[in-house]
């Protein structure tokens, strides 16, 4: 995990643009070469509390001019989904997989406060992409995770 942070911080710095060309500038900053597949797998066992914690570790450390210039001009929403399933035959309109059916709740979730901001129920074989557009709101930072990403690439 220390390498890992190592690898962040000087991405950050240099802003490499993906891991594959960070593992080619590694030996140029001194730090240890790795494959770059690794470091996709490490970062994905990472808790995400752990760099937020510290986060704001270093922002409390920063002066106070320095704090406010971390500001997001924008309030974050977050854009996640999770899907239900159950029996074919307590849901039979609506299909999944084999002997399941299910249902998916989209979430926008405002991450200052934790509220839903938007709540849309859907089938549980469709694909998160094409909800983007419709939690996505232009007054936010929209968060998202890599199906949604995807979809819009």
């Amino acid at each position: 995990m220390y390498h890992l942070l190592q690898y962040w911080c000087m991405a950050a710095l240099e802003q490499w643009g993906s891991y594959r060309s960070s593992v080619d500038y590694a030996a140029l900053c001194g730090l240890p070469v790795v494959h770059y597949s690794r470091f996709s797998t490490k970062a994905a066992e990472v808790p995400f509390s752990v760099f937020k914690e510290l986060f704001h570790l270093l922002v409390c450390k920063c002066n106070r001019e320095a704090r406010r210039k971390l500001t997001f001009p924008k309030e974050l929403l977050l854009i996640d989904s999770t899907t239900m399933t159950v029996g074919k035959t307590r849901l039979p309109w609506a299909p999944y997989h084999g002997e399941r059916a299910g249902i998916k709740l989209q979430v926008a979730l405002r991450a200052e406060n934790g509220q839903p901001l938007q709540v849309v129920e859907t089938l549980g074989s469709k694909h998160d992409g094409p909800m983007s557009e419709a939690l996505a709101q232009p007054d936010y930072i929209l968060v998202m995770d890599r199906a949604y990403g995807n979809y819009k690439a």
